[in-house]
């Protein structure tokens, strides 16, 4: 299987050198669950024009500082795309910027949420439990977060797969689509996160919410659980 990442962001400049890009974090996190995934990447945050749907096998759309109600001239082509991707029966997993413009591509809705920021090692409550997760169904899961919108209204058809008080729709299924989406960030690792929140100390985040932030990630997370439901999802859609 290939799977086609679509890169909608990019790492910050201040630690651009430091990290790798969000399409090799993928790579990376997917791989570790299955090495024969392959992959290419195409950038529409650098103005790569999107794929013809009729080549593609799997998509993946990354996290993005935009959000789904800004006008880039990229945006509405992609929510486009999401829906014809829908359409084709093409598999498809959203994370953050890419889970909220797959929820809004597809019928629901997402806004700046009130709640303000969320950052650092959130919990959610796993409400359901696929076939494609293999078995492994804990009560919880934990994962590093950066995040201010939210999806406040589901598409038609879909239904929760994890949630939080502070994030109601923290995953979800899109019903007979064969396609998944998180707001958190299982590619971030914790030393990643913690360079993040830090170039944002102060504008916008909060001096003390990133130390407790940073804090938090020396805490057990599930990223590489994340990646294997994602690979397991991918693979047998």
């Amino acid at each position: 299987m290939k799977l086609t990442i679509i890169e909608t962001g990019l790492v910050p400049e201040p630690i651009r050198a430091d990290f790798a890009d969000y399409p090799e974090m993928f790579r990376n996190l997917i791989s570790a669950a299955d090495p024969d995934i392959e992959y290419e990447t195409v950038s529409v945050i650098q103005g790569e024009p999107l794929p013809d749907i009729a080549g593609l096998e799997a998509i993946l759309i990354t996290g993005s500082p935009a959000g789904v109600y800004d006008d880039y001239d990229w945006i509405a082509p992609l929510m486009q795309f999401i829906r014809d991707a829908a359409s084709a029966s093409v598999p498809q997993v959203g994370i953050c910027f890419g889970h909220q413009v797959m929820a809004e591509a597809l019928g629901g809705k997402v806004i700046k949420s009130p709640k303000g920021w969320g950052i650092g090692r959130h919990s959610y409550d796993v409400k359901a439990c696929p076939d494609w997760m293999g078995g492994d169904c804990p009560a919880t899961i934990s994962v590093p977060v950066s995040h201010q919108d939210q999806v406040v209204e589901l598409p038609p058809g879909a239904s929760v797969l994890a949630r939080s008080d502070f994030t109601p729709f923290a995953a979800i299924e899109y019903g007979k689509m064969p396609a998944i989406s998180f707001q958190c960030h299982p590619e971030f690792d914790a030393d990643y996160s913690a360079a993040l929140y830090t170039i944002r100390k102060g504008r916008p985040l909060a001096a003390n919410a990133v130390d407790m932030a940073i804090g938090s990630l020396e805490q057990p997370l599930d990223n590489q659980r994340l990646g294997s439901w994602i690979a397991r999802f991918l693979t047998q859609s």
